[in-house]
């Protein structure tokens, strides 16, 4: 009688260990695929702070409504590095530069929304923010044909109306991983640090057309293309 009892308990023991063992199992493998989702995913609240951490791609993002007069030396420099990237235009400098925004999309860069009045989107009413989005869209599309699907925030400014608003109009709101905050340190050492210190990919670096940037711009590609890094558009580093 003892012998069958320890023989029913004995296997008890196993069934219950086996038990153990799977469920630390699933939840192994659900803190793995938890803890790798920045990975994958690219978005946070519905916004892009970065590409495809899986792949090798690096995006520098040039946000423009000024600094016209460095623009046409940019694309010198991309076109001698053999290097396509995306603009984000504002819509009140997309009226004045109408040439330059054409000479950008000639030279092969993909062109996107940065707004029309650069206000900051967490302080606009949802008919403001649709007006800011829909308005640059119109001015582009009727000058170039292009239908745009990215929007970044003036500021980096954005709520949840905003990716609500900018998702219905066909929008993806973008916002970035690095900043070189070339609008207001202007040295070129520092502005190069910024972007390629520890720079991998999926990153988004973000810059705007000042001359220290400019400056810095063929050491920034350079060393991003020494890492074995390949430089693209927003759109093929979040594989939109």
């Amino acid at each position: 009688m003892k012998k069958v009892y320890f023989g029913v308990f004995k296997f008890k023991n196993i069934i219950i260990n086996a038990c153990i063992i799977l469920l630390l199992g699933i939840i192994t493998a659900v803190a793995f695929i938890g803890g790798n989702e920045s990975l994958i995913t690219s978005t946070t609240n519905g916004a892009y702070y970065h590409g495809n951490r899986s792949n090798n791609c690096v995006s520098l993002m040039v946000n423009v409504y000024w600094g016209t007069e460095y623009i046409e030396d940019m694309l010198e420099v991309f076109e001698q590095k053999q290097v396509k990237t995306t603009f984000f235009l504002g819509g009140i400098w997309v009226l004045e530069n109408e040439e330059l925004v054409n000479k950008i999309v000639e030279k092969g860069h993909e062109i996107a929304n940065h707004g029309y009045k650069h206000k900051s989107q967490d302080k606009v009413s949802r008919e403001e923010s649709i007006k800011e989005i829909e308005t640059t869209h119109q001015l582009i599309n009727k000058l170039t044909g292009i239908n745009m699907n990215l929007f970044a925030p003036p500021s980096g400014a954005y709520n949840d109306q905003t990716i609500e608003v900018a998702s219905e109009l066909g929008y993806k709101t973008i916002m970035w991983s690095r900043d070189t905050i070339d609008w207001r340190d202007h040295n070129s050492e520092l502005i190069y640090s910024r972007a390629v210190k520890e720079v991998k990919g999926g990153d988004l670096i973000l810059m705007h057309p000042t001359q220290e940037t400019l400056n810095a711009l063929p050491s920034i590609i350079d060393t991003i293309l020494e890492k074995r890094l390949v430089i693209g558009t927003v759109s093929n580093c979040i594989g939109a």
